[in-house]
């Protein structure tokens, strides 16, 4: 697994336990890498700090992309994947489109539901197709 892929990996962990736990993801990252052995990839930080940053509008996004469902009803893994998706589409420059939709398919077909990989290609395709007009 290249390092940027394993660095969404354990953002996407952070992102869903953080949540799970009603804790702060950067809180919880911080501490995990203080206190054990897990290494924390630089751009794992940059993606947890992004989402938290930029979370109202990511969730205002996918509110108005995805199609008959409620942030709170989809799986936690999808809601963490698409967060991160939806951040790099609008704000890393440095992530070809592709590679942010890609990416989080695969994290949601190795670790969510049969149906993920479909539902999370689907939004993510469709705000990548109107991204332009939802930069701020």
């Amino acid at each position: 697994m290249r390092a940027r892929a394993k660095a969404r990996r354990r953002a996407l962990e952070f992102l869903f336990e953080a949540e799970a736990r009603d804790v702060n993801p950067v809180k919880v990252a911080i501490a995990r890498r203080e206190n054990s052995d897990i290494v924390l990839n630089e751009y794992s930080m940059t993606l947890i700090e992004g989402v938290m940053a930029h979370l109202d509008r990511i969730d205002e996004v996918l509110e108005s992309y995805v199609k008959d469902w409620t942030i709170d009803r989809m799986p936690a893994v999808d809601r963490a994947a698409l967060r991160i998706g939806v951040w790099e589409l609008l704000y890393n420059d440095d992530v070809p489109d592709a590679v942010a939709v890609s990416e989080a398919v695969i994290n949601v077909r190795e670790l969510s539901t049969d149906e993920s990989p479909e539902f999370v290609n689907g939004v993510l395709g469709r705000i990548q197709s109107v991204k332009d007009t939802l930069v701020d």
